[in-house]
């Protein structure tokens, strides 16, 4: 375990199997059709590869940059696009893949944007989902775990760009990011 956790909270393993789980339930849901995948960078990228490599209908892919962390550990509440889709969305199905639901800012804004554009469908599904930090009423269609309050990095999932490669999700300790 790295020096800088408090505990792992998601092994690799248990990881493995919710993201065999999420891609069947995305084969049922898109079975016959060719959704967009897109990520959101920089977060979801371990899970989204996982993910579509799992899933037996084929995806085309995508990708984003939202931010609304920069280098922090809380939110700034105002998502910014730093980099957009080269696909279009129209008339298309949309799987928006997320590393983690918090305030849901980032998923209102990319909600409203994708659908704004003319998708046929937006279906989210998030590596994890923070309740307790919700600011606006909105949530995944999918979400392979329910996480408490603790600030958590691996996976993808970074603190100051540290951290993403870790092959397990865990508890970062508070003296680290305060």
């Amino acid at each position: 375990m790295n020096g800088d956790l408090e505990s792992i909270v998601l092994t690799e393993e248990q990881i493995g199997q919710k993201v065999k789980e999420a891609a069947a339930w995305l084969d049922a849901r898109f079975n016959g059709e060719y959704p967009l995948a897109i990520s959101v960078l920089k977060g979801s990228v371990m899970f989204f590869c996982d993910l579509v490599r799992a899933m037996k209908t084929p995806v085309q892919i995508d990708f984003m940059t939202v931010s609304s962390y920069g280098s922090g550990s809380k939110t700034t509440g105002v998502p910014k696009i730093v980099m957009d889709l080269a696909a279009s969305v129209e008339g298309r199905d949309v799987i928006l893949v997320e590393d983690i639901v918090d305030s849901g800012n980032t998923l209102v804004r990319m909600r409203d944007l994708i659908l704004g554009r003319g998708a046929k469908s937006f279906t989210v599904v998030a590596l994890m989902d923070k309740p307790s930090r919700r600011v606006v009423d909105v949530k995944a269609d999918y979400a392979c775990y329910e996480i408490g309050d603790e600030f958590i990095v691996g996976y993808g999932l970074d603190y100051a760009q540290k951290y993403r490669t870790l092959p397990y999700i865990g508890i970062l300790k508070r003296e680290i990011y305060e």
